[in-house]
């Protein structure tokens, strides 16, 4: 499928009535990578790459059926599912679907695939109210309806939970901040080579409608953000990944055509760079308050 019927798909999505839900806010805003087709692939062992250009999904598979982590935008699961397809799996054997966090860009299509395939919704439980109401209740976007349909999960996971399934073991990390349930997964996979400790990691973006110190619904997101920062830098992995292409250079290291080869994730510098960029970029946010109490 083109970007341009990808995008056509998500207006579409936007203007019609969800399940669940009246009426979609529509998406005015949002960077043209987020519906750009990508060529699925297989990065290591039994994970794959289903997403879009810049939003990144991830497909895992057992013995015992697929497991999902992320959707992208609400509409991408007609795309997911060519992929799914295309890498040679059944779109209906996705039997669990897990993401990084609760907004639009990555859990909007999550409504979409379990209607499709009866797949359990897992995710932290602190999003998980921001998943049943579509967004509505996000400290940052909420407010104003709906932004993707509502799911209510099936799951509802804790720091340090593992989710264990078709012989994988993915432990799940709590990393909040850019949402109070962001998360990342570590898990270990293996080809008949060696295997890979893989971190798909939520990096810690600040968005700029966040205020620090602290929001009205969600007083401790300086402090969490603190924490994310400090825990992540003692994540021990082979490979990582996130929840944007973008942010662990995804281009760069496979383009379509490129054969398998997971040693181009290998790239504890490129982690430690990205880190170290969104410390500072804590830092500066807070230092207006640091200086203050002085």
């Amino acid at each position: 499928m083109k970007s341009q019927s990808l995008a056509v798909l998500l207006i579409i999505c936007l203007t019609a009535p969800a399940a669940n839900a009246q009426k979609l806010r529509p998406l005015i805003n949002f960077d043209s990578t987020w519906v750009k087709d990508f060529t699925p692939f297989r990065i290591a062992g039994n994970l794959y790459y289903v997403g879009t250009e810049d939003l990144a999904c991830y497909l895992i598979h057992t013995p015992k059926g697929l497991m999902l982590i992320n959707t992208g935008l609400p509409g991408s699961d007609t795309m997911i599912k060519r992929h799914v397809e295309m890498l040679g799996f059944q779109y209906k054997d996705i039997r669990i679907i897990l993401t990084s966090h609760a907004h639009f860009d990555h859990a909007g299509g999550i409504a979409a695939v379990q209607r499709a395939t009866g797949a359990k919704v897992m995710i932290e439980w602190r999003d998980a109210l921001v998943l049943a109401d579509g967004g509505n209740s996000d400290f940052d976007f909420g407010g104003k309806g709906y932004l993707f349909a509502p799911v209510k999960a099936d799951r509802w996971l804790k720091d340090h939970d593992t989710i264990r399934f078709g012989g994988m073991q993915i432990l799940v990390l709590a990393h909040p901040g850019h949402t109070k349930g962001s998360c990342s997964f570590l898990f270990t996979v293996k080809d008949s080579a060696r295997s890979y400790r893989v971190a798909i990691v939520n990096i810690p973006s600040i968005l700029s409608e966040t205020q620090f110190p602290s929001m009205p619904t969600y007083q401790d997101v300086a402090k969490d953000y603190a924490y994310t920062l400090k825990t992540m830098k003692t994540l021990h992995f082979d490979i990582w990944l996130a929840s944007h292409a973008s942010q662990f250079d995804l281009e760069d290291k496979w383009k379509p055509g490129d054969g398998y080869h997971p040693q181009a994730f290998v790239d504890q510098a490129g982690y430690d760079a990205i880190l170290k960029d969104k410390q500072a970029q804590y830092n500066k946010k807070m230092a207006p308050y640091m200086s203050s109490t002085l």
